[in-house]
């Protein structure tokens, strides 16, 4: 009933329009001056969008928690009816001169609506990416790889494959392959089985997803689809500022990249040279986008205590229930909303055994103010502890802004939602935090124990970096053209070895897809905003720690129990994406600025800097090929010699 109420209106406005019903132009208006019509029009929007809304995320929840074919239809025609929807709204909305009302808060849900996305695509062609983006994150899903078959030394006769049951997942399986094995063959088998089996079926869809996706952009008044993305940043030059951040922190990272890779070098002998990239996969992670899992061979000081609580976690009996519980008593200490009854009963809080899942991690709000979830295939680990904080600080950002229009139920940019988990981890983290929780015997004050914590933490955070960086420049490129179909991989790795110093273990051609081998690719989820993310975390952390009365180093600080940080955090948070973000900024930092600052980064740690720069001594931190331009590919090739193992770079493409 309500979408005929909005179809009706529809109709109505249509003829007092001079301009085309067609999307062709960014942020469209057209002749109607009536402000309180058009506040009218939102107030019925909200509600029936709502709704709308609702019916879309149970039926997208449905099928990644039970992937069947019916489930997969079912989210699909509810897609597909959510976008007649809204494209029902956009003929009503851009009839109003929206960017003459004196309400900014009109003018900006209006611009919102003025943009209409995939929906602006004729029928067949909306029918064909929804179906293509359903089957990428199915093909991904689904994929299982065969385990890794050692040959005896004395066996007479070759194993026999097909007695082997190719069943290994990427959750937990590989993921727990890569991080804990030290069989290089097994890790290369590993790297490659997940890489092929995954990215070469995605390969031909992606490409006609960019196409279709690239029309709907220009539907819409964008050049192609990363410049669509780029602007829910609302900066003139994104770009610019990206690279600006990246250059401030990147020598932070070749520090810390040269001393893990004098570590592997230890360990692996001449596959890892002091002077060149690290073989993708030997860094404990299917893409090397976390380094944490190397801490236990590469620990500056390994006869400190660790910082790693999983065995604690296991011994007091710890489930996934009891870490989403610890997660959330987190925010409750801040003076915060505490996640309602019906979070626990409805999340997936573990990897169901009957059913094929999407197990990525992601917090979900179902738009109607009350029902919020996390489907997560929680394992009991650290790392995963530290996940469940961070989804929950998207649940708790879903409930500080519930009372936005439905326009502005969003971070004030992308990279806010993933910053505000973050945000909290940087607490959850310290000894100090663990200590008091009980997972941490004590906590001692030593500056060595202190480099080991800021190695750890720099193990994610800072080995991060890069990958954030590189990802959607890469798509971006490719959405524009300057990276054609045909050299779409060797374009992905040439990023990978300029900005991050890693290369594939073995050769990689245009037949490969690598890029698809990470989620955010088939899922169409952009991925600048982690890296936009990391920077504001800890932006945010040094507001917050100041607001919580901390005295002393950034990186001991816990903002735990402190109401005076809660306050000031869900200030920000109830905001949404009602104001512009660097006013959200602004308003955090008490008028001091209103910029992404990786300040912040740099000073939390400064120490272990000062430590890992007379650890480097003795060799030039940066790798062959970071600042060349990279117009050529190059890969490990193992070539075993009578005398010695010597590694050769060989030309690909």
């Amino acid at each position: 009933m309500r979408r005929f109420l909005l179809l009706a209106m529809a109709l109505c406005y249509a003829s007092a329009r001079n301009i085309t019903s067609t999307p062709n132009t960014r942020y469209i208006q057209g002749n109607n001056t009536d402000e309180k019509e058009a506040l009218n029009f939102l107030l019925a929007y909200d509600r029936e969008a709502s709704a709308m809304c609702n019916n879309v995320m149970n039926t997208q929840w449905d099928f990644n928690t039970n992937i069947t074919e019916s489930t997969k239809q079912r989210m699909l025609e509810t897609q597909l009816e959510y976008a007649k929807f809204q494209k029902d709204v956009w003929a009503t909305a851009t009839t109003f001169k929206w960017k003459t009302f004196r309400d900014p808060s009109i003018r900006r849900q209006f611009k919102v609506l003025s943009v209409l996305g995939r929906a602006a695509l004729p029928e067949e062609k909306l029918k064909e990416i929804q179906q293509l983006l359903a089957d990428m994150r199915d093909i991904y899903s689904r994929n299982r790889v065969c385990p890794y078959v050692k040959q005896p030394k004395n066996a007479s006769l070759p194993i026999r494959m097909e007695s082997v049951k190719c069943n290994l997942a990427l959750d937990p399986d590989l993921t727990r392959i890569m991080a804990k094995s030290k069989d290089d063959n097994e890790l290369t088998y590993m790297w490659q089985q997940w890489h092929d089996e995954t990215g070469r079926p995605l390969r031909s869809k992606f490409m006609r997803y960019v196409e279709l996706s690239n029309e709907a952009a220009r539907l819409n008044g964008f050049k192609d689809t990363g410049d669509q993305w780029r602007a829910s940043y609302d900066i003139e030059d994104f770009n610019s500022e990206l690279d600006e951040l990246w250059m401030g922190l990147r020598p932070l990272y070749q520090q810390l990249h040269a001393y893990v890779r004098r570590r592997l070098h230890h360990q692996h002998g001449k596959i890892v040279p002091l002077d060149g990239p690290i073989p993708a996969h030997l860094l404990g992670n299917m893409w090397a986008q976390s380094w944490s899992n190397l801490y236990d061979t590469t620990v500056p000081f390994p006869n400190k205590n660790s910082m790693d609580v999983t065995l604690s976690l296991k011994r007091q009996g710890y489930d996934p229930v009891r870490m989403f519980q610890l997660a959330d008593q987190f925010f409750v200490s801040l003076g915060m909303k505490s996640v309602p009854d019906s979070f626990w009963t409805a999340s997936m809080l573990e990897k169901p055994l009957d059913r094929e899942v999407v197990c990525h991690a992601s917090a979900w709000d179902f738009c109607n103010g009350r029902d919020f979830r996390i489907k997560q295939c929680t394992e009991v680990t650290m790392e995963d502890l530290t996940t469940a904080h961070h989804e929950l600080g998207h649940i708790q950002y879903y409930m500080q802004y519930v009372n936005q229009p439905l326009a502005f139920r969003e971070g004030a940019n992308p990279g806010f939602h993933e910053a505000i988990g973050d945000v909290v981890a940087l607490s959850v983290s310290t000894p100090k935090h663990m200590q008091k929780i009980g997972l941490l015997d004590k906590a001692a004050d030593d500056p060595e124990v202190d480099i080991n914590y800021l190695y750890s933490m720099a193990l994610d955070k800072i080995a991060f970096l890069p990958f954030g960086f590189l990802l959607d420049q890469w798509r971006w490129k490719v959405f524009s053209g300057e990276i054609p179909f045909d050299q779409m991989n060797k374009a992905w790795w040439d990023l990978r070895l300029r900005y991050q110093g890693v290369a594939p273990p073995v050769n990689r051609s245009e037949h490969d897809f690598d890029a698809g081998a990470k989620y955010h690719v088939p899922a169409n989820t952009p991925y600048i905003r982690y890296f936009v993310s990391f920077v504001l975390q800890f932006q945010l952390h040094k507001v917050l720690c100041e607001a919580s009365g901390h005295v002393g180093p950034l990186h001991k600080c816990d903002i735990y129990q402190s109401r005076e940080a809660g306050k000031l955090l869900a200030e920000l948070l109830k905001l949404g994406s009602s104001k512009p973000w660097p006013d959200a900024i602004r308003i955090l930092t008490r008028g001091r600025t209103s910029r992404m600052d990786p300040g912040a980064i740099m000073e939390y740690f400064q120490p272990l800097m000062e430590w890992l720069q007379k650890q480097n001594t003795e060799e030039k931190a940066g790798w062959r090929g970071m600042n060349s331009g990279i117009t050529i590919k190059t890969t490990w090739v193992a070539v075993v010699l009578s005398f010695v193992i010597t590694l050769v770079f060989s030309r690909l493409w």
